[in-house]
């Protein structure tokens, strides 16, 4: 399993993953699943990805394969993230048709996400999620972010503090709470957490970022959001009408007990 994120904002694009593929008692592996291709002051693009480990690797391997042969439509020579987007889709699309009948007949999940997302000189920011199929969609601005892997414990806080307005510090902060949520509920999520931030227009990619275990910074995040969590908690007002208030119960026995311990036998 795995967690990754995207955000798409006024002021750039965050992108998040973490490295953990396999999670046991005696085995734990980890993997980028972060790829960057820049070439500075025309395009910069960032891919993140989930499932099948073998299926991505050779998604994107064919996507660089294409780059090599500028006769032909590519990363390097497209005019749009949308046809970015396109070439990604149809790369997956073929390794999907070529290794799914081999991979089933194993039992083997085969299922691959992608997300997407930088900018080519000429068009704004733009941030796309590749289905396992090779279909996509695009982030809007009423969803300015996308998640794929292990995604329902870090999307709350997501949900809660990203808009479009949202400042890049900001919201690098509320991604690393949305992983330590994450990392607590799934060990199948873990460090190291690669960490990328493009900022609009400037065509380059100088904000990378990996955090190893221990690192102090997200040390730091963990620690005050689960202690700021339980100060909020514990100011939260009681259900005074589930759970009665000590003053308001009684030593009281039961109707029936009454009724015992008068000889009556209960009804």
């Amino acid at each position: 399993m795995t967690y990754c994120v995207a955000l798409k904002l006024n002021a750039g694009l965050v992108f998040a993953s973490d490295s953990r593929t396999n999670a046991g008692i005696d085995q734990i592996s980890s993997f980028k699943k972060m790829r960057s291709f820049v070439n500075r002051g025309d395009r910069v693009i960032v891919i993140l990805s989930s499932g099948n480990l073998s299926i991505t690797q050779n998604a994107i391997n064919q996507l660089e394969t294409q780059g090599r042969s500028p006769e032909q439509p590519n990363i390097w020579n497209v005019t749009s993230m949308f046809d970015v987007a396109s070439l990604l889709g149809g790369c997956l699309r073929h390794v999907q048709n070529t290794d799914r009948p081999y991979l089933m007949a194993g039992n083997i999940d085969v299922s691959a996400n992608f997300i997407v997302g930088g900018q080519i000189a000429g068009e704004p920011p733009r941030l796309f999620l590749v289905y396992s199929e090779g279909n996509f969609i695009e982030a809007t601005e009423n969803t300015p972010f996308f998640q794929i892997g292990e995604i329902k414990y870090g999307k709350p806080i997501i949900d809660r503090i990203i808009n479009p307005q949202t400042t890049l510090n900001r919201a690098i902060k509320c991604l690393l709470v949305s992983f330590d949520s994450t990392m607590r509920s799934n060990v199948s999520v873990g460090m190291p957490i690669d960490l990328a931030c493009y900022v609009t227009d400037s065509l380059s990619l100088d904000n990378i970022k990996q955090l190893q275990e221990g690192d102090p910074y997200f040390a730091s995040i963990s620690a005050n959001w689960s202690e700021g969590l339980k100060s909020v908690f514990s100011q939260l007002p009681n259900p005074e009408w589930i759970c009665p208030a000590p003053d308001t119960q009684t030593d009281q026995p039961p109707a029936d007990s009454q009724l015992q311990n008068q000889g009556i036998p209960p009804i």
